[in-house]
């Protein structure tokens, strides 16, 4: 086994602050992890410029039919996958749309396979399955910025004209250098030394939450606050989906169960049915002639 000098990375440095944990109790413990994860929210902020321009330059690319993918191991990649399956419930994404991939695949979802970081053929793999071009976005996850992994996936991206962005909790990395923009987050030293499901996760779902909705805002998923191409797969989302139309247009639930229904589950359709007095199939010709905009389309009906 060849070792490799860690002692640069701030996730694998010892903070002086917490150093006997074992002899904390169960309160001491509480309120110092939620006194240590303080300071995530400050850090992402302070690369608030970088993450702002990657999104900047994968919107247009979405808008053309660009894929948004997400590459990690271990954590990472669990996050990454997160992300991307949230994606098509909650916006209606197609499933191609935002894509997760995982070192050592869905099995390292449940079961760690944490070896598979180091294989970078692997991704290559992976990712030569996509056909990529550049159109397409490739986000490599590492929170260390050295795995193997991620760092071919951004070697590969750019070899095929895709965006690379990498995606790091360590500042200078090798993933930040070898991408076309690299995020990097400095949270400190986690309270575990090394422990990057712990800070450097919540940073990651942090900037994976900004990147993959935001993307979904400008593509026109989302009118006001409110995510109007929701699917409707439960009692839940059906009720949210009845509630949204009752905010939005100031009518009833009746009134508003019986539009969504009559639109076959689509909050957007059931919107420019009511506010407009027309049938689907009208409603359906309104949304395609103005590329979906519903702002145009409920103008003069919407409360508030």
């Amino acid at each position: 086994m060849t070792l490799v000098d860690l002692t640069q990375l701030v996730t694998e440095q010892a903070g002086t602050k917490y150093q006997n944990l074992h002899s904390m109790s169960v309160a001491e413990l509480a309120h110092a992890m939620n006194e240590n994860d303080q300071a995530v929210a400050d850090a992402v902020n302070r690369e608030m410029k970088t993450i702002v321009s990657a999104i900047e330059q994968i919107v247009p690319r979405m808008k053309m039919g660009g894929r948004l993918v997400y590459v990690g191991a271990g954590t990472s990649g669990r996050l990454g996958v997160l992300d991307a399956s949230e994606c098509p419930p909650t916006f209606n994404a197609k499933p191609d749309q935002v894509i997760g991939i995982i070192a050592g695949g869905d099995t390292a979802l449940r079961t760690s396979i944490e070896g598979a970081e180091d294989d970078a053929e692997l991704a290559i793999a992976e990712l030569t399955k996509l056909d990529l071009s550049a159109a397409d976005t490739v986000v490599g996850i590492a929170a260390s910025g050295r795995t193997p992994y991620a760092i071919a996936a951004m070697d590969y991206a750019r070899s095929r004209g895709a965006l690379a962005i990498g995606l790091a909790c360590n500042k200078g990395t090798e993933l930040g250098r070898r991408a076309d923009i690299g995020i990097e987050i400095d949270c400190g030293p986690e309270l575990l030394a090394g422990s990057t499901r712990m800070k450097s996760g919540t940073a990651t779902k942090m900037v994976l939450n900004m990147i993959s909705t935001i993307a979904m805002v400008r593509l026109g998923k989302v009118y006001k606050n409110f995510m109007v191409d929701v699917q409707n797969s439960n009692i839940k989302l059906q009720t949210r989906s009845v509630n949204m139309i009752c905010t939005i247009l100031d009518v009833d639930a009746s009134t508003a169960l019986t539009a969504l229904n009559d639109a076959k589950g689509s909050v957007r359709k059931a919107l420019v049915m009511l506010a407009n007095d027309v049938s689907l199939e009208r409603a359906e010709e309104m949304l395609a002639t103005t590329s979906n905009d519903l702002t145009y389309l409920l103008n003069g009906h919407q409360n508030g």
